[in-house]
């Protein structure tokens, strides 16, 4: 049977030490020496395939269940991470990626959540140049990945289950490509951070395989083995390091990354060398200890001897990793808040244990029944349990004793030793990528998340497989029921995750599958509202931003986009008080602040709206539209060189703020410096060619200084990149008027008037042509 390169057998050359009790029940019988490398798994009733079939199967599979979300948008998270990411665009310094969060922001800023991913946003930039937003690339690449990550699942599994059981491999291999679960990660573009990760564990486990396989097992000084053992110690020494990169390399695409080094060690001791380390620690805690002590004297010389230094060099590694990553972060930790992670917040140490074994249970379910699967699973959608009569404590004892019976299961040395570790490893790829979303280790900042368990699948896939092998062998199921019953769950794995990738494809169809499952979860409502706002339904905006407010009334984002709806139609009463308690709630939420100071500024209270302006600006220092607002607000005040400056500085930091340069001519021409303000046209245009008003506003400062050609010229580019506006057309009009182009002067008139019949001046002024050129009586 051939498996491709990673993978290993069973037991090697050590399957001379298993124990008499170590065969399992219903594999065939076979001579002293021989071993037989299909006896595991010849109860699973599936063919056995050459592994680039199996390989191309699975990816087949996993690219069906996906392949619809690469007509999808950009949803959710990715227009942080991606639209309005700056570290993605190819003007940005490339160094900045190595400085800045997963979402743009300085790592050392104190409102960085800490997620140091550069290598995908680095995936992210390259998907930039190729095709700007184009979301269709980005969700292409991540339906690429899905595949890569299954096929190597699949040398995953032959690793697991031995190279003499291939269809086990396969089984579990589909599996994991066609899990509803992974939807998250795959359909959500920010989701490759996790599809990156995956790969490199994966890569990292099988090069440390290699490692283990390459180590002998005897440092003799004597004759040639001295110099054959040598060589194949440098190979694991190479393979070692290899895992290490790809460690470091995991963690560089998300910090869950680290745990392949946990894995790593799992199956040092629970598969290696036959699991002979693993069996002599469990006989140990079983309580056999003459039998522990028989095997640990049987050992081959030098595996605990390699064994210590291979976890010498995880440890090291990892330490390394650790120290890297908080120099990094700048030696603090993420500041979360409660909505983020209610039950972390809890004064109760026993009630917050509780929450989080709660926890658990429901990302096993989500594994065992992938139904209720939400982009979101904070603000209510999970209440805090805060008292022993809540039904839910009811899952706590199905959860551990499932763990237990599994993990007696695994410990069992009489019924199947290959069984047991089997499902030891399974419990530990399952737990281990899971450890650092526990809340056991440090605060997370999300309640569930359903692209963490894109790698804990993989365990989850290897127990479901071997569970399916065990009801074979021991004939309880029939093998065509068990057939049939695995087919029927891939087919319903499949349509469930082309239909949760359906509802991946806009943010509409997001929130809305959001309702069904968590119809308390006040961000989904939240997200609701910002969806109807963008598309113009101001009504529907207010009442999902109400209803947020309803079920959180602490939400301070939704106290702040319900306030700026408020602002534009008047109430700016509600607005004003919305504001000062979201800034009151959350001290350093810098939009809040800056839409505080427009409504006090409406109000006539230029005092307190400075003051507000001034406050946004400590707490986010490259803020533009602040900037620009505090601008508008000099000018208000007749501070017109403080209102210059400001605007200027808004455009230094972002030269695309064209509100800005507008206003800057529009003063500086008032005012008759028509010099600068030509000057500054020039500048603005050269970062925004196609801004109708800047051409526009360009156009009335030359056509004063009789520059009629330059003009022109300026004016009929503005009224091509906007032909329905009717003032450009009017104000054309006036420049060939007082170029005494009559004919064209009327013909502008005319056509703004067409645009907008009640556009007085250009009615005036059509007036005052036609009658000084005696086409009306006077």
């Amino acid at each position: 049977m051939v498996c491709g390169g990673w993978c290993c057998t069973w037991d090697g050359d050590h399957h001379r030490l298993q124990e008499k009790n170590g065969t399992d029940k219903g594999a065939p019988s076979s001579k002293a020496g021989q071993y037989s490398p299909k006896s595991w798994d010849q109860d699973i009733p599936a063919p056995e395939l050459p592994y680039p079939a199996a390989a191309i199967l699975v990816g087949i599979c996993a690219c069906i269940c996906f392949v619809n979300s690469l007509s999808g948008e950009f949803v959710f998270d990715d227009s942080e991470a991606i639209v309005n990411n700056n570290d993605i665009r190819g003007e940005t310094p490339l160094g900045n990626l190595f400085h800045n969060d997963f979402w743009g922001t300085r790592l050392t800023h104190p409102s960085s959540h800490k997620s140091y991913r550069p290598l995908t946003v680095l995936s992210f930039r390259l998907n930039y140049s190729w095709g700007a937003l184009e979301p269709f690339s980005y969700h292409a690449v991540n339906v690429v990945l899905h595949c890569l990550v299954s096929i190597m699942s699949l040398r995953v599994f032959y690793m697991v289950f031995g190279n003499g059981a291939p269809r086990a491999a396969l089984l579990s291999a589909i599996l994991f490509a066609t899990h509803p679960v992974h939807t998250e990660a795959v359909s959500g573009i920010v989701g490759r951070a996790d599809l990156l990760c995956a790969l490199f564990v994966f890569v990292a486990l099988l090069s440390y395989v290699r490692a283990v396989k390459g180590m002998p097992d005897d440092f003799s000084n004597k004759g040639q083995s001295y110099y054959r053992n040598t060589g194949r110690c440098g190979h694991s020494v190479l393979y070692l390091l290899m895992t290490a990169a790809s460690t470091a390399t995991a963690m560089l695409c998300k910090e869950v990354g680290i745990t392949a080094l946990g894995v790593c060690s799992a199956y040092d001791v629970l598969l290696a060398h036959g699991g002979l380390i693993g069996r002599t620690i469990i006989l140990l805690v079983i309580g056999h200890n003459q039998r522990a002590v028989t095997l640990w004297r049987n050992l081959p010389d030098g595996v605990v001897r390699g064994l210590i230094w291979r976890h010498v060099i995880l440890a090291v590694t990892g330490i390394a990793l650790l120290v890297a990553r908080w120099v990094v972060m700048g030696s603090t930790v993420p500041r979360f808040m409660k909505v983020d992670n209610p039950a972390s917040f809890l004064d109760s140490i026993f009630f917050r244990g509780l929450n989080y074994q709660y926890t658990y249970s429901m990302n096993a379910l989500l594994l065992v029944l992938p139904i209720w699967l939400c982009f979101d699973w904070s603000m209510g959608c999970v209440p805090v349990i805060v008292n022993f009569s809540d039904p839910r404590l009811l899952t706590l004892p199905v959860l551990w004793v499932s763990f237990i019976m599994l993990l007696r299961r695994g410990m069992a040395q009489g019924r199947g030793s290959q069984t047991s570790r089997c499902v030891l490893m399974g419990l530990a790829m399952g737990i281990v990528p899971f450890l650092p979303a526990t809340n056991l280790f440090f605060r997370v900042g999300f309640v569930i998340a359903e692209r963490v368990l894109y790698l804990p699948a993989a365990g989850f896939c290897i127990l479901v497989v071997t569970g399916m092998r065990e009801l074979g062998v021991a004939g309880q199921v029939n093998k065509r029921v068990l057939q049939v019953g695995y087919m029927f769950l891939v087919v319903v794995f499949v349509l469930r995750c082309q239909q949760r990738s359906r509802d991946w494809l806009t943010e509409k169809q997001l929130f809305s599958s959001g309702l069904d499952v968590c119809p308390l979860n006040a961000k989904v409502h939240y997200n609701m509202g910002k969806v109807a706002a963008d598309t113009g339904d101001v009504v529907e905006a207010v009442r999902r931003y109400r209803e947020a407010l309803r079920l959180n009334p602490d939400y301070d984002q939704a106290m702040n986009n319900l306030a700026n709806i408020l602002k534009d139609q008047g109430h700016l009463d509600e607005a004003l008080h919305l504001l000062q308690q979201a800034t009151t709630l959350r001290p350093d939420f810098a939009a809040a602040w800056m839409n505080l100071g427009i409504v006090q500024a409406s109000l006539g209270d230029h005092g307190s709206a400075e003051n507000s302006y001034l406050t946004a600006l400590t707490h986010r220092s490259v803020y533009p539209d602040c900037l620009y607002n505090l601008g508008n607000l000099y000018l208000e005040k007749g501070d017109h060189n403080a209102a210059l400056a400001t605007w200027t500085n808004a455009t230094s930091l972002k030269p695309s703020l064209a509100v800005a340069w507008t206003n800057m001519l529009i003063l500086l021409d008032s005012q008759g410096l028509y010099q600068p303000a030509i000057e500054v046209a020039d500048k603005a245009l050269r970062h925004l060619p196609n801004e109708p008003a800047l051409h526009f506003n360009l156009a009335n400062t030359l056509g004063k200084l009789s520059r009629y050609e330059e003009s022109e010229s300026h004016f009929l580019q503005a009224t091509n990149l906007d032909p329905s506006n009717a003032n450009y057309w009017a104000n054309l009009g006036v420049l060939y008027h007082r170029w005494r182009k009559y004919e064209q002067a009327e013909k502008s008139y005319i056509h703004a008037l067409r645009l907008n019949p009640t556009l007085k001046s250009a009615q005036d002024n059509l007036s005052m042509l036609l009658k000084a050129t005696g086409k009306i009586s006077r």
